[in-house]
């Protein structure tokens, strides 16, 4: 049997809030797989377990950048290892400054973009200068960009989230639709760009939770497919019900304006990096090390 430290159950009970105890039989139930406890809690405990899922450690800021013709624009994310510096003038200066050179660039990853002109040298010796000046480390984490023959809109809340969106229609719905995407944080525009591992845990669950109730395997099956296509309704944008009026969906709210959306792109600071919180700055490192 796997041997369950304090670490593991301090880890899983970041991840779910869920009681300690609780994470403690669930990791031993689970021989000590993370992802697998995780599952078992949600099972347990319901929605309650994952709420805090989305929680991430890593600091950083995210870049925003709309040509003034509006047809091209970038978003970015660069870590760095405190909030504290996040916050630096020098280092925002720097992050805005590359998604304005992605948006014109358009390099291909980050070392393409690493290579780049910028400043009194390169976009890599400018970095290692602010990590001199600044004394401490950062990386440019990811990036994308959207060149387009409609319009886009942004939207940056805190600096840790950022939104970028193609869509077609009055100025006013591509804004509304950056900070509803901001606020609810879909997955995808519809069923179809979800993935399909997250469809297939949230089936797991569901069957799971389904079995324990004694019903009948038709009933089951019913229970379970309801489950899947309300997560689905959750976390596709046409189907989340509009902020600004939760009585219309945003598929509905769009069709009355006259507008579409083609794509959109989400980031978060530190979202997806999986890792202890102690560990981060040695990622950072690594990341820069990589491009050194």
């Amino acid at each position: 049997m796997a041997e369950i430290t304090a670490s593991m159950v301090k880890e899983l009970r970041e991840k779910t809030d869920a009681p300690m105890m609780e994470c403690k039989k669930a990791l031993t139930e689970a021989e000590g797989d993370l992802a697998r406890a995780e599952e078992i809690l949600r099972v347990k405990l319901g929605s309650k377990a994952s709420k805090a899922a989305a929680r991430v450690t890593a600091e950083g800021l995210i870049g925003l950048f709309i040509s003034a013709d509006g047809k091209q624009g970038a978003v970015i994310e660069v870590n760095c290892e405190t909030d504290f510096v996040a916050k630096n003038d020098d280092f925002v200066a720097f992050v805005n400054g590359l998604a304005r050179l992605v948006a014109e660039q358009s390099p291909a990853d980050v070392d393409a973009l690493s290579a780049l002109p910028y400043g009194d040298g390169t976009v890599e010796t400018t970095r290692t200068t602010l990590i001199g000046k600044i004394g401490e480390n950062m990386a440019i984490r990811r990036f994308q960009r959207i060149q387009t023959a409609n319009a886009l809109a942004s939207y940056v809340h805190g600096g840790r989230i950022g939104v970028l969106v193609e869509y077609a229609g009055a100025e006013e719905v591509g804004k509304d639709l950056a900070m509803h995407i901001a606020a609810t944080k879909p997955k995808a525009l519809d069923a179809d760009g979800v993935a399909a591992a997250d469809i297939a845990t949230e089936r797991s669950v569901a069957e799971q939770k389904a079995a324990e109730s004694g019903k009948p395997a038709d009933i089951v099956a019913k229970m379970v497919e309801g489950s899947v296509q309300k997560f689905l309704k959750e976390v596709t944008l046409l189907s989340q019900p509009f902020v600004k009026n939760d009585k219309q969906s945003v598929a509905q709210m769009l069709k009355e304006k006259g507008a579409s959306i083609t794509q959109f792109v989400l980031y978060v600071v530190g979202e997806g990096i999986e890792k202890k919180t102690s560990d981060f700055a040695a990622e950072v490192a690594a990341a820069a090390a990589g491009r050194g």
